[in-house]
């Protein structure tokens, strides 16, 4: 009997109460529920795989989800990408690149998947600058006397890089652009042969990262002259930027990150952002960048996407420039 002296029946007060009870199966399950997938576009030992195991294990810390690395090197990181591309958009398939996921994209002729409305940006993990190096042999010690010497010696440097439209050849371009200066390109199949043969004096210079060539430098086998970010490194604060000692305005960074499938749920890509922001924040984190020459450099999602848009915008408008294609 109700208050007002109306009995109801038991349907009756099943169906009120049923009106207060959300499904189960409508109820957001929480992310994640499952190990998440990072997938490294490179073989394991690379810089971009070493910062991936290192931010992929304090996120499953954080998490309480296993991160499972899965190195699929090949095509210069888009065999990893299109994996990505094509994975489910639920958060757990990742894609945990660097730079040259924006200069592969420059260049592939019969792109799989779109690297601009296929991926998006979730976390920008750590930026470095890339050192200037010469063979002891060339006479110069300053960026004006590289510009000065190689204008009086036209083609008569010789570059390396780890191949034709990778990173280091993108970079390397754009800085005989904007210095106006001739050189001469000596593509290798990696990183390793090309410094060796700077070593040996069979070219004269290489821009690369600092992990890699400063060892070198440190044993007077090569002479650092520069480096390419805005501002000086902390690392090797002695060296001047090639902005300020000769070329006004270059600049080039290496950076690392995670991307996502495009429809990957916004509010996990917010959360993995946010993850990120506290795994960066953490002294030792900061300690191990520092061995791959790298600072933390938290960016917020939307802001990522944006600058892997301009970046893949600007290496496209330099490899038709000078020609570049990769086949």
């Amino acid at each position: 009997m109700t208050a007002s002296g109306v009995r109801r029946s038991p349907r009756v007060l099943v169906a009120a109460l049923a009106a207060f009870i959300v499904p189960v199966a409508g109820i957001a399950q929480p992310y994640p529920v499952k190990a998440v997938r990072l997938v490294v576009p490179f073989p394991p030992g690379a810089s971009n795989d070493v910062i991936s195991r290192l931010i992929g294990q304090r996120l499953a810390e954080n998490l309480r989800q296993p991160m499972v690395i899965d190195n699929r090197g090949g095509a210069g990181g888009a065999l990893g990408a299109e994996i990505v591309a094509k994975a489910p958009a639920d958060g757990y398939t990742l894609l945990a690149t660097s730079t040259s996921y924006t200069t592969n994209a420059a260049v592939q002729m019969r792109p799989t998947y779109d690297p601009l409305t296929d991926i998006v940006g979730v976390a920008m993990i750590g930026k470095a600058p890339m050192l200037v190096t010469v063979h002891p042999a060339l006479p110069v010690k300053s960026i004006n006397e590289l510009i000065a010497h190689a204008t009086a010696h036209p083609g008569k440097i010789n570059y390396a890089s780890s191949g034709n439209g990778s990173t280091v050849h993108f970079v390397t371009e754009v800085f005989k652009s904007e210095a106006r200066i001739a050189m001469t390109h000596v593509p290798y199949k990696g990183l390793g042969p090309a410094l060796n043969d700077l070593i040996a004096g069979q070219t004269q210079l290489l821009i690369a990262s600092l992990p890699s060539v400063m060892p070198q430098v440190k044993a007077n086998r090569l002479r650092a002259i520069a480096v390419t970010s805005a501002k000086r490194s902390a690392f090797v604060p002695e060296l001047p930027t090639v902005d300020e000692s000769g070329l006004r305005g270059f600049t080039s960074e290496l950076w690392w990150g995670l991307l996502a499938p495009v429809r990957t749920p916004g509010s996990i890509v917010e959360q993995l952002n946010n993850e990120i922001d506290r795994v960066l924040a953490s002294d030792d984190v900061k300690q191990r960048l520092a061995f791959e020459g790298a600072m933390p450099a938290p960016l917020r999602a939307k802001e990522f996407t944006a600058q892997l848009h301009e970046e893949i915008a600007r290496w496209r408008r330099v490899a038709k420039t000078i020609g570049i294609k990769i086949e």
